[in-house]
């Protein structure tokens, strides 16, 4: 069964060359152009109507918090296409797709206290945040990369951190 590419796109479309971009490179992708979202996207909403579906997420430079949606979404981040210096689409689907493990970097969400006693503990070789979000609490969600789930875990959870979870690898 061919999956159905579904392209999330939250800016104006008129004249933005990104968005044509991103519709051609699906489309040679997939043979398929894509069904395009312009409003608030519910990704688990779509997983649960549609299990297939490919969802290409946009990236915009300078964005944060853009995997906020993902959370709690059977969401799983499969790869990623480079649209322009601006702009990348996330590649995702539904967290039942098969999926490879072994060495690949995988993407670790966490709710953590800024402190630098943390970002001591927490080295490079474990896991690097790749996105932050503060929010109101005074606490910050936080996006990491890493390789080893269980480490990153263990020392997220001994500095009293919570983890969220893996939403994806690539």
């Amino acid at each position: 069964m061919s999956r159905i590419p579904i392209l999330y796109w939250p800016r104006s479309t008129k004249s933005d060359s990104d968005y044509q971009t991103a519709r051609k490179v699906i489309n040679t992708e997939t043979g398929i152009m894509p069904d395009v979202i312009t409003d608030d996207i519910n990704i688990a909403e779509i997983f649960e109507s549609q299990p297939d579906a490919v969802i290409y997420f946009p990236v915009f430079y300078g964005s944060t918090g853009w995997w906020g949606e993902l959370l709690g979404a059977n969401a799983y981040i499969v790869g990623k296409l480079i649209i322009s210096p601006e702009c990348q689409l996330m590649t995702i689907k539904n967290k039942v797709c098969e999926h490879k493990h072994g060495a690949q970097h995988q993407l670790f969400a966490a709710e953590i206290y800024p402190t630098s006693g943390f970002f001591k503990k927490m080295s490079s070789e474990i896991a690097t945040i790749t996105d932050m979000l503060a929010t109101d609490a005074g606490t910050i969600l936080a996006l990491f990369s890493g390789r080893d789930k269980n480490k990153f875990v263990n020392i997220l959870e001994s500095t009293g951190n919570s983890y969220l979870g893996c939403i994806g690898r690539y």
